[in-house]
Formats: structure tokens, sequence, C-alpha cells
């Protein structure tokens, strides 16, 4: 245990911080990256004369070893990373790529056109195309967790010619957007008729200002939880795809079952109407969870146990970092929209911190960014199993994943149990059952109606979200996610045969 420990510290803090001045760069070094370095070599020197001329809207090739022959998008990056060795072979992803390569042809040749709506103060407002009605439609691509589909739309995004492009999360897209509606009302008075006064509607100028930003939208792990999301999307993606907007998103979930069970759900339904009408919708399942193929290799950054049993490990790989590059212990605090959020354990710019810190106060998505923005490795300790009863905490915990990954934030974690295991629905509590029945008589629900099964009482939401978080948290586990440039926006979730497996194993 003690040699283990050795080469844990010695991998994980003792390379661990290379400093740049653009960015202060933390890199998780394996003994084992003169491997990485020269398959980036390889790839390199394999970059030139491996990509022809080839259109798919042309003809057809025969693609049978795997040579690009695209001269730009996203399929030349994909078959050169299958050539390379980087890439495993998956029919099901190809098709995907050729899809995107369509989209990607598409769009070197379209331009929404603009214009000016009557009566608004935005001149952001497109004209509607007088010749076909969807000029291009949009992609939505859907599937298990770690299938690829967000590598594969980060290929598109980075390759597409598009000037006006945005790659974003969707929920910190959605959350940009109600900011801007209570921005935009402040300063709107109530527009006041002799029936009565209604509210200014903010929709329709958002999204012009968003459609002026950027009419190439692509969005990660488009899911739709929140009922105020739920209420304004159709008329916000109704005025986008008018406007010329074309979407590309990925999800774990069909378009049919988004906001599966939700409050008020028969008002959410149109809009996945207007969703398959903008987006051809394609499935991505090869059946096979690549992110769970790529354990590390050598040492360990997940902690099994207590408190008590994973803290002193925890606490040692603390100390030989201070040793190593002199650090000292301080408190932060960082102001986020108003808020002091006090950080008393921050090392330069690892932060040490427990969930309760991150998961039991008001924190949310926009807090769990900040923290993003300062630091590159977060150590999260104490981190319980959970169930319906801590069905807000696992939301939040669910929120802070997420958001890391995205950001690729490492992530060195000490938890009750393995990842599958930290949250089950378990036997709803007396409490639970009776806060339930509150908040059903409050909304004005029959306890025998259908409205009862909503996700919200059941925790399906929240076991869906966290296949996931077991996803991306075994992935935040590897080599090549702590090699990972955060300064870049590609992942690649489909890793090379071959690479070294080793179990998760227990602290204590």
């Amino acid at each position: 245990m003690g040699m283990t420990f050795l080469r844990l510290t010695r991998n994980l803090f003792g390379v661990l911080t290379s400093v740049n001045h653009f960015g202060n760069k933390i890199s998780y070094i394996f003994i084992r990256r003169r491997v990485l370095l020269s398959a980036l070599n390889f790839e390199n020197k394999s970059d030139t004369g491996t990509c022809r001329n080839f259109s798919l809207k042309s003809g057809t090739s025969n693609n049978e070893d795997q040579d690009c022959r695209t001269k730009d998008g996203p399929l030349c990056v994909y078959l050169t990373k299958i050539a390379a060795g980087e890439l495993n072979k998956d029919n099901h992803q190809q098709k995907v790529v050729e899809r995107l390569q369509t989209l990607y042809e598409d769009l070197e040749t379209y331009q929404p056109r603009p214009t000016r709506q009557k009566g608004s103060s935005v001149s952001s407002w497109f004209k509607k195309d007088n010749e076909k009605d969807i000029p291009v439609r949009g992609l939505y691509l859907h599937g298990n967790v770690g299938t690829g589909k967000t590598m594969l739309m980060d290929m598109f995004h980075e390759t597409s010619t598009v000037a006006k492009k945005q790659r974003v999360h969707f929920h910190k897209f959605m959350l940009d957007v109600h900011k801007r509606i209570h921005a935009l009302k402040r300063f709107q008075p109530k527009a006041t008729t002799t029936l009565d006064t209604q509210p200014f509607d903010a929709i329709g100028p958002i999204a012009a200002e968003i459609s002026e930003e950027a009419w190439l939208l692509c969005f990660d792990e488009f899911q739709v939880t929140d009922v105020a999301d739920a209420m304004i999307l159709k008329r916000l993606f109704t005025e986008m795809f008018k406007n010329g907007v074309v979407v590309v998103a990925t999800s774990n979930r069909r378009p049919d079952d988004l906001y599966k069970n939700g409050l008020q759900r028969g008002t959410f339904l149109p809009f996945i109407d207007i969703l398959k009408k903008y987006c051809e919708i394609i499935p991505l399942d090869s059946g096979i969870d690549y992110r769970m193929l790529a354990l590390p290799s050598e040492g360990q950054v997940y902690f099994i146990g207590s408190p008590e049993e994973t803290n002193p490990h925890i606490d040692n790989v603390i100390k030989e970092f201070q040793q190593e590059h002199g650090y000292e212990l301080k408190q932060k605090t960082l102001t986020i929209l108003g808020r002091n959020l006090v950080l008393p354990k921050t090392y330069g710019r690892v932060l040490d911190t427990t969930f309760e810190s991150l998961c039991k106060k008001n924190l949310g998505a926009i807090d769990y960014l900040e923290l993003s923005k300062e630091f590159d490795v977060v150590v999260l300790r104490s981190v319980p199993n959970m169930c319906l009863g801590s069905r807000t905490e696992a939301r939040r915990f669910t929120t802070l994943i997420d958001t890391l990954y995205d950001n690729k934030v490492k992530l060195v974690i000490g938890a009750a149990s393995g990842a599958k295991n930290l949250f089950s629905t378990g036997t709803i509590s007396f409490s639970d059952a009776e806060a339930n029945r509150s908040l059903m008589d409050d909304l004005g629900i029959n306890a025998k109606s259908d409205l009862a099964n909503s996700s919200i009482f059941t925790g399906e939401e929240e076991l869906f979200a966290f296949e996931r978080v077991i996803s991306r948290l075994s992935e935040m586990q590897t080599k090549e996610y702590w090699d990972m440039d955060r300064t870049s926006r590609v992942q690649q979730p489909n890793r090379a045969a071959g690479v070294d497996r080793v179990r998760q194993s227990s602290s204590s």
C-alpha cells in the first residue's frame, strides 16, 4: 500500500503543476507519457497526404481502408484518427460523422438573410426564406452515455467554417437565456391595455439577439428538467429557427422522452414537434461506453471508504504537493452575482473542499462554472451515498460533475462507494412521503392521477442523469483525461484499443 501511494503522489502532484504564462495549465503526467507523445508525433506525421478531395454530395467512396477522402471537415478528422490508432473503428459513429460531413458541406454555402422586423428595437431579425421553409436542417444526436456523441459534435464544430458559431452546454445556454430575459424585463415597462396589464414578452428580442451572435449552435447534453425552461423552449426555438439558426445537439434522450413525466408537460410537447421539424433525429447506439474502457493505468484519484478512511490518503497527497511546490494553504473568496463564496482551503489553483460545502449549500451551475474558471484541480471529500431523500443534493452533485467535466477540471474524490452505487431511489421515508403529499396538495394534484407519477416525485430524472455521472466519473479517472489540455475543446471518449485497465479499488 505504501509503494502504491508513493507512486500515486509522485504521479499526481510530483509533476502535476506545469505552469505557463497563458493559463496555469495543470497536467496529470503518468509514467507512460512518452507513449502518448509518440502517438501524437505519429498523428502529426500522418496528417499530410491522407486527405484527398471528395464530397459526400458528389458520390460514394470505397472506404474499405479507412483512408480520409474528404478535403476538409469532420469525416477527415475522424478517419485520420482511426488510421493513427487514436480511435477504434466504429460503424455506428462513422455513419453519424458522414451525416455531419454532409451538413458541414451544406453550411459552406448557406447564409441566413437578415432583415428588420417591424416594431422591434433589435436589428438582428432575419427574413423568412422564400425558396424553402427549411433550407438546412440541423442534427439531434441521441444515444447512451459514452458512445462518442460529444466527440463527434466537437469534431464538426471545430472544423466548421461558419464564422458565427457557438458550442455550449445546454444547461449553461439556458442559464444565459434566463439572465438575458431578467435583464431585458428590468428596463421594459408593462404594456397597458384597456382590459389588463400584460408583461413584456422578452423571448422574441432575446431570440433575435442570440441569432445575430451565432447562427450555428452546437448544444452538448440537451436535456430539460426545469419547468421554467420547458415553458419557454417552444417560443425561443421557434423564433431562432425562423431567424435561420441551425442547431446540432447531443442528448442521452430521444426527443419524445425530453421532459418525460415533467410538470405541465402538455405545454412542452409542441416543442418536440418543432425540434423534429428543424433537426434530423439520428441515434448513436453502438452499445459501447468508451469512457468505461479506459480506466486509469497507474495511480488512483477515486478513494472509496468512510471519511476517516479516505481523508488520510487525500491529506498525504496535499502534503506531498505542498512540500514539492511550496503552495501554502490560503482562504479564497469568490464574488458571484453579488454573493461571496468562501473557500477555506485552496493551494494555488487546487481547491480542497467537501460534498457538504458544494452540494448541501444553496449553490448552482453558475457557482460551479466560476469554480471551474478559478481552479484546475478540485479535491472533493466525503461524498455520501444518495437517495430520493437527498435528491436536491444529488441534483447539485450531477450539475457539479457535468460542469467540471465540460470544463476539463481534474477531480480527486473520496466517496462512500463506487460511482455506480452513489445514487439509488431506495425506500422513501415517511417525512419524504409527507413532503410529496404536501407538494401535490399545493399543486392541486390527485395522488391517484398520472401527474402523481411525475419525475419530481419518482426520482426517475435523477436516476437517468446519474447514468451520465457514472460514465463521466469513470473517464475523469483516466490518464487521457488528466493529460487533456483545458484550452482545447475536442474531447475523445472513443479511445484506442489496448489501453491498460485497472479496477477501481478501495482505499481501505
